[in-house]
């Protein structure tokens, strides 16, 4: 494995919905995603997030795996509801007391907290208001923000507002395969600009609050037109404007681009100044490329999504391609060139059917290759000028994965879900010994 830069940040990420658990504990309220996995059809396997790995009550274990593994930082995410059960009002003591633990834990174990504000868990009480559709929730997300800071910020060492703000608008609020299951298509604009304009807000918010640098982790996916052609070509760039541009262009004082369904009447004046705030970080997060061809006559979509050819595949269907993760890092700097803040490489994995064997061992090594792959393209990238400064394997444990339920296991320790007991996998140890080296 080749060297790495003095300071480079290995670490490991997780959510809050995925694997704490305690979803009633000490006034917890509900999220969009306490409703969305009991609606009947929602979640492949029917279940809910309701135990999910129980880190609320096994953090000190969860601590001791990242202190073995030798991470320098750890990425979780705070759950709204838990601190404020309806998204609004004073902040729940015992909710703050619970994150109070874990930072202070990690920071005992040498562990950088980098705590995320939002990883899709909504107070349900602010969905039934309207959610990110309405503008209203950009102000309460500032709120929140503010009071977590208060309680966290002087220990906390980096700052995410939004997870993949993309993701949860498009599979949230267009398509309906993931909580609040709204099916919007391009008319989900408004979620996007709220989100953003929440991000704004919430970075003058923590800034407010701590002196730690701040961060948005966003979803990207280099974009490959399925042929040759001039309509190819024109749907793979309006998809690449929805999925890469939406929410970065923005951020750096772009404005929107012309990406599908941007609607310039939700924009306030004002509200671009306060969505592109100077971020310290860039959060990338990267699992594969995406194909796209012209639509079919009569599409509602400008593009269709076709799978690639050519690439092994994780247990998810996606294509491993790591070279994918060396030619965004390279287009992010040519994008947006002096623009461009630091990045870390806020989630980087994959979902493998791994289980136990005969002796209690868990070997994966598909999951092995992947992660040596994506590192190496990291590097690459790092060579060619890109500012990359950190690298997070998602994740730490097997957990809740969504709208899959429990049938995806993305860990590099394996989780027995009726006993909850954890076992390192194979991945675990390799990647113990890479942050060693």
């Amino acid at each position: 494995m080749p060297d790495f830069p003095a300071g480079f940040r290995w670490g490991v990420s997780t959510s809050a919905y995925q694997i704490e658990g305690a979803t009633t504990v000490d006034g917890r309220g509900p999220s969009i995603w306490d409703t969305f996995a009991r609606e009947p059809g929602r979640i492949v396997d029917g279940s809910t997030g309701d135990e999910a790995c129980d880190h609320h009550h096994r953090y000190a274990e969860d601590t001791a795996l990242l202190a073995g593994l030798g991470v320098s930082a750890y990425r979780f995410s705070i759950s709204w509801p838990r601190i404020q059960p309806t998204g609004a009002g004073p902040a729940l003591t015992a909710g703050l007391d619970f994150y109070d633990r874990l930072v202070d834990g990690l920071l005992a174990a040498g562990v950088d907290p980098v705590a995320t504000l939002f990883h899709w868990d909504l107070p349900q009480a602010l969905e039934d208001a309207g959610g990110w559709l309405n503008r209203d929730t950009a102000a309460r997300f500032a709120e929140y923000a503010d009071v977590t800071a208060a309680r966290l910020g002087d220990r906390v060492k980096l700052w995410i507002t939004l997870n993949e703000p993309f993701i949860h608008m498009s599979l949230g609020h267009g398509m309906g395969v993931h909580a609040p299951g709204r099916v919007l298509l391009f008319d989900a604009f408004p979620v996007a600009h709220h989100q953003l304009l929440g991000h704004g807000l919430a970075v003058a918010a923590l800034r407010a609050r701590t002196a730690s640098p701040v961060a948005i982790a966003n979803n990207y996916s280099p974009v490959r037109p399925a042929g040759d052609s001039d309509v190819d070509r024109a749907a793979a760039a309006a998809y690449d404007a929805l999925h890469n541009r939406l929410f970065t262009d923005p951020l750096l004082g772009l404005g929107y681009p012309d990406a599908p369904g941007v609607d310039p009447t939700v924009v306030r004046d004002g509200d671009l100044d306060v969505i592109a705030a100077p971020i310290e970080v860039l959060g990338v997060n990267y699992y594969n490329p995406t194909g796209i061809r012209a639509p079919e006559e009569g599409s509602p979509l400008p593009f269709e999504i076709v799978p690639l050819d050519g690439y092994p595949r994780t247990a998810f269907d996606w294509p491993v391609a790591p070279d994918g993760l060396r030619e965004l890092l390279l287009q992010l700097r040519d994008r947006y060139g002096d623009a461009l803040p630091e990045i870390q490489v806020t989630e980087s994995g994959c979902a493998y059917d791994d289980a136990p064997d005969a002796q209690g061992r868990v070997d994966d090594p598909e999951r092995i290759a992947y992660l040596d792959g994506h590192v190496r393209a990291v590097h690459e990238a790092i060579g060619a000028g890109v500012p990359v400064t950190g690298y997070f394997v998602w994740s730490l444990l097997d957990n809740w994965e969504w709208a899959e339920g429990f049938t995806k296991r993305f860990g590099l320790v394996h989780v027995d879900y009726p006993t909850q007991r954890r076992t390192p996998k194979s991945s675990y140890a390799w990647f113990r010994d890479l942050v060693r080296r």
